[in-house]
């Protein structure tokens, strides 16, 4: 395997104190001791990214069928005289707390007051 070398962009000095395993440069003395246990080390790094890609890969495909499945139900909602912005309203509201329900709907009342959209309503004193 071949090992590659750092890209560095900083002074002489800062290469000087570079860890001796990221260059194929030999240890000082011309020692290659922990140099095959670097290979493991990248070799397992490598194995265990690729995993986190094929993965990630997977669940990007899984989720892409799954979107393609709602999409196509949003369209037999439709087709069934239904209004999908109303449905994707409601799936919202469904995904909401009680409380944090109630908040909204307060908070567009007092928005839908205040521009005279719907009666104030009235104090029962």
């Amino acid at each position: 395997m071949r090992r590659l070398k750092p890209i560095s962009i900083a002074s002489t000095q800062s290469k000087q104190r570079r860890a001796p395993f990221l260059s194929s440069d030999p240890l000082p003395g011309g020692s290659t001791v922990g140099a095959m246990e670097m290979t493991d080390a990248q070799q397992v790094s490598r194995d265990q990214l690729r995993a986190f890609i094929e993965r990630i890969e997977r669940l990007e495909e899984e989720k892409k069928t799954i979107a393609d499945d709602i999409k196509d139900v949003y369209g037999e909602a439709k087709a069934m005289g239904f209004d999908t912005k109303i449905l994707k309203q409601v799936i919202s509201i469904r995904k909401m707390d009680g409380d944090e329900r109630m908040e909204q709907e307060a908070i567009l009342d007092t928005y839908l007051q205040a521009l005279g959209m719907v009666p104030a309503a009235e104090d029962e004193a």
